[in-house]
């Protein structure tokens, strides 16, 4: 981050801004760089009519003459000047309206990066942390039409004034650089302190986001309150805080001294500019009135200058955290999902094969040599310990991550060579963890991907129980899940549940995958779901995860998982006349739950103490 960097690099990041800006808004970007180009022409013709201006006004002759001399002169100043504010005016309302769409269109490319980019991304060290980062590079691209515009208009103005200065004496154009230059390493080293501490406290305004949505969310609200834990949290909150407001200040203080030390060497460089103006003007190389020109040409080229060094400097500050954003892009570009093309139909079989998968943060694999099939019509239950690995095993059967070594097949094709999106049409999951959109119940229900209308909805949402959620609401399909919007409606986590298997069972899908899918329901719900599953398993193979032992008894084939290897499968009653084995002893486990002693009710007022 040096002044020869900045210079380097301001090329590029214009051209980029201006590139951004072409593809959300072409006719307004093509308006504001001609409105530059003509006030950049008009502020030339003005310092140039100031020169027969001031020849008229310091003529000999009667003031009445030279002042009608000088009216052509002062006509074009003035022109010059209300165009140029007219100018003025309409840039700016140019990049006000360019400016948001740039932000928007940033946003939308990391969006797309970030949801085109495969599911272990999320895993790997530090991708959440560069998301952010590349969050703060969309939230400063707003910016860039604005400085780039400034930028563009200072260079405009210097470039106007250095060519009448040129006119007037060339002398006076290095020694014009040498004046702007301690104030553009001042400018630079400024952005460089200011970026090199948002750097270094991204980690703890990262906590402090965390930690604010914790303090004031509902999810968390009856924990936080029930645990006592608002000192705890708010105390945390002050301490990081503290540690980010510390490094500001000193990054403040560290830019104060350097922009003092700039403002100490630019007054005595632009003292030397002045000097040789007069040094001009008393040996005769400059007439009275060149040099009545040169003082408004040097103080618009000074402006000029100035504002070359500082909007470069912010343009400059502003594509450094550009440069996150970009360099997210690249990264979930890295990871963007690259398979196959082949669109696979609905699978009449699922096969995993010599199956290993390890995380990208664990050294250890969570799957070895995993060998299972299901197929159309059957219900393939997984069972196992916290840890086991069933849930990882449901995802990649899914294709929603791709094997470390092995294979799982749909149909004997590979799902690497499948295209992702087609095969992802084929599948419906009720996860472990599912979403609670805030869009309206049909929404919540099609995932915006409707079919059959409203019959096929309400059919999906009677196979899962849903129907009673949709007969209490105020408006049926029509409202929207979320109390936190006006006209929204919150659900129980009950609720959500039976919405989240309406999903699955919604969708044209040819395998359905449900962990853990009535974690949240009562037992008649429960009931429901587990007494209509094997109907919904004709047209599709149905893997089912669960550590309710007695809800895979319908299944035609349980496997047991154990540290992510296979230990035992066959039917419920195999398993469970299987003394030796883990199923049967989680068996006897969830059913050594006898009935206590119940205890002898005394009165309280009786039991008084001695």
């Amino acid at each position: 981050m040096t002044a020869r960097n900045m210079a380097r690099r301001l090329p590029s990041l214009m051209r980029r801004t201006l590139g951004l800006a072409w593809r959300v808004d072409r006719g307004a970007i093509t308006a504001l760089l001609i409105c530059q180009a003509i006030s950049g022409l008009l502020g030339a013709f003005g310092l140039l009519a100031t020169t027969g201006t001031i020849k008229a006004l310091i003529a000999s002759g009667h003031i009445i003459d030279r002042l009608h001399q000088a009216i052509p002169s002062i006509a074009v100043i003035a022109g010059a000047a209300g165009l140029r504010s007219l100018l003025g005016i309409t840039v700016t309302a140019l990049s006000s309206r360019i400016s948001p769409k740039i932000a928007r269109e940033a946003e939308l490319m990391m969006l797309d990066a970030a949801t085109a980019a495969e599911l272990t991304a999320y895993d790997r060290p530090g991708y959440n942390d560069r998301f952010s980062a590349a969050d703060r590079g969309v939230e400063v691209s707003r910016d860039l039409i604005g400085e780039t515009q400034n930028l563009i208009a200072s260079g405009a103005s210097l470039i106007a004034a250095a060519g009448v200065l040129a006119v007037l004496h060339p002398v006076l154009l290095p020694l014009l650089v040498l004046a702007a230059l301690p104030q553009g390493i001042a400018s630079v080293r400024s952005a460089r302190i200011g970026y090199v501490t948002m750097v270094k406290t991204h980690q703890d305004r990262r906590v402090l986001s965390l930690l604010r949505w914790y303090l004031v969310d509902k999810e968390p609200a009856d924990q936080i309150r029930s645990g006592t834990m608002a000192p705890f949290l708010l105390e945390k909150y002050r301490a990081v805080g503290d540690r980010v407001t510390a490094a500001t200040n000193n990054a403040a203080w560290r830019s104060a001294k350097v922009y003092v030390l700039g403002a100490i060497a630019t007054g005595v460089a632009t003292a030397l500019v002045w000097g040789a103006v007069v040094l001009l003007l008393a040996t005769g190389h400059m007439s009275l009135a060149s040099a009545g020109t040169a003082f408004f040409a040097l103080g618009a080229a000074s402006s000029g200058l100035r504002g070359i060094v500082g909007y470069g400097a912010d343009l400059y500050r502003t594509g450094l955290y550009l440069d996150d954003w970009s360099t997210f892009l690249d990264e979930a570009g890295g990871h963007r999902i690259d398979r196959g093309d082949q669109v696979p139909g609905s699978p009449l079989s699922v096969r995993a094969e010599n199956l290993t998968y390890t995380y990208p943060s664990s050294d250890t694999p969570s799957l070895q040599k995993v060998t299972l099939e299901v197929r159309r019509g059957e219900v393939l239950a997984l069972v196992g310990e916290n840890g086991s690995g069933k849930t990882t095993l449901s995802k990649i059967l899914a294709g929603l991550y791709l094997p470390t070594e092995g294979a799982v097949t749909w149909d004997g094709v590979d799902t690497c060579d499948l295209d992702s999106a087609a095969l992802w049409k084929e599948t419906a999951v009720v996860p472990q963890s599912y979403a609670r959109f805030p869009l309206t119940a049909r929404e919540n229900i099609t995932l915006g991907q409707p079919h059959g209308g409203d019959e096929a909805v309400h059919a999906a949402a009677l196979a899962s129980g849903a129907v009673d959620v949709l007969d209490d609401l105020r408006a049926g399909l029509d409202t929207l899940l979320a109390r936190e919007m006006w006209g929204g409606q919150e659900l129980s986590g009950g609720q959500w549940q039976r919405i989240a298997i309406a999903r699955a069972f919604y969708r044209r899908s040819g395998l359905l995958v449900l962990d853990e899918p009535t974690s949240a329901l009562d037992p008649r719900a429960e009931h429901r779901i587990f007494s209509g599953l094997r109907a919904l398993a004709r047209n599709r193979a149905v893997v089912l995860v669960s550590h309710r032992l007695a809800n895979v008894a319908m299944a035609d084939r349980i496997v047991v998982l154990d540290h992510g290897r296979i230990i035992q499968q066959g039917t419920f009653t195999e398993l469970v006349a299987d003394t030796s084995g883990l199923f049967h002893e989680l068996w006897q486990l969830q059913n050594d739950r006898g009935i206590p002693n119940q205890r002898e009710h005394t009165d309280p007022k009786e039991s008084t103490a001695p």
